[in-house]
């Protein structure tokens, strides 16, 4: 009788170890902190790559703790929208481009400034992981209630692209259309040369160029190609690197509210660790894209240096028009040309 109750006992106490890794499993999957991330651009392009990496990195060092999703191509929101998603606790994480957030943060725009100009990715650095940026961010948390993970995402040089017409010079932009993907920076710059500035979100382009809704737009070779442009009718390119776009990576306060101070501290520390090659990944994109636009019959023109420094000069002469209408504070205007020095 004793053997029998003591065999129970075991098969009892053997079956209760044996479940408890999966119990445990499920526990964890059950708790899981979850962190929805909205991103518009196409899962090619090199910003989703970033973040999905970053991600599937985190969701393994938490050990489960978090789990992430993300939705490409605009499926939640455009980032044209999604600040004000993460404010209202819509989504929890987004890296949306400087120029998108100008309605909240019109500092943002400091890298439309005519002294930045087609100025190397170097200088362009002395900015936006310097003082300017600093300011910028402090801004951002406090506007769009985020936390901002740390340094920016590159996209790179934006170019102007176009459909019917070759452009030669800035000259050659009178009267026509051109797409901006927002911020009062953008549409100046657009008005500088004499053309029609026109907003639409990022996802709804391909069809718009391809109805003629406009004649060009402002963007990158990387956005161009992981969206298949050339078959919405691009044909030429400008590359006159007008402003260097970047991507800020950011929580929602909702959710970093929800974090302990280790899952805080491991997030930043795998961002930090990941940036660099994130930015190298970035750069190779937009290098490889420009290759591949050409193969499939995009010409582009490359202005001379001297024509850089003549339209930067031009540009500058007329500065003042574009801090009003970009409601730029002195103090951004202060710190960028700090930065630059005698290099403007």
């Amino acid at each position: 009788m004793t053997s029998r109750w003591n065999r129970r006992s075991f098969l009892a106490a053997t079956a209760g170890v044996l479940a408890t890794p999966y119990v445990s499993s499920k526990a964890r999957a059950e708790d899981a902190i979850k962190l929805r991330c909205s991103l518009d651009t196409a899962p090619s392009h090199p910003r989703n790559q970033a973040i999905t990496d970053y991600l599937a990195k985190l969701d393994e060092a938490s050990q489960g703790r978090i789990k992430s999703e993300i939705f490409h191509s605009g499926q939640l929101f455009a980032d044209l929208n999604v600040t004000k998603a993460l404010i209202q606790g819509q989504v929890d994480m987004a890296a949306p481009g400087t120029w998108t957030m100008t309605g909240l943060v019109p500092d943002g725009d400091f890298s439309q400034l005519p002294i930045l100009y087609g100025q190397p990715v170097e200088m362009i650095r002395r900015c936006i992981d310097g003082a300017p940026g600093a300011l910028v961010e402090k801004q951002i948390e406090a506007k769009v209630r985020s936390h901002i993970i740390g340094r920016w995402i590159d996209l790179g040089h934006e170019n102007w692209y176009l459909t019917k017409k070759s452009v030669q010079s800035l000259d050659d932009f009178n009267g026509l259309k051109i797409r901006s993907p927002g911020g009062a920076g953008i549409s100046w710059r657009i008005a500088f040369v004499h053309a029609i500035p026109n907003v639409t979100p990022w996802p709804n382009v391909p069809l718009a160029l391809s109805q003629g809704t406009f004649d060009g737009f402002v963007s990158s070779d990387e956005s161009c190609t992981s969206a298949k442009l050339w078959e919405a009718g691009v044909k030429y390119s400008y590359a006159d690197h007008q402003f260097f776009a970047n991507y800020i990576p950011m929580l929602s306060d909702a959710f970093w509210s929800k974090l302990t101070d280790a899952d805080r501290k491991l997030m930043r520390d795998l961002w930090a660790a990941n940036v660099d090659r994130y930015r190298a990944m970035s750069a190779k994109s937009q290098a490889d894209a420009r290759e591949t636009m050409k193969s499939h019959g995009v010409s582009f023109v490359d202005p001379p240096a001297a024509q850089f420094a003549a339209d930067r000069k031009r540009m500058i002469e007329a500065q003042a028009d574009l801090i009003r209408d970009a409601k730029l504070s002195p103090d951004i205007v202060k710190l960028v040309t700090e930065a630059v020095g005698s290099n403007g």
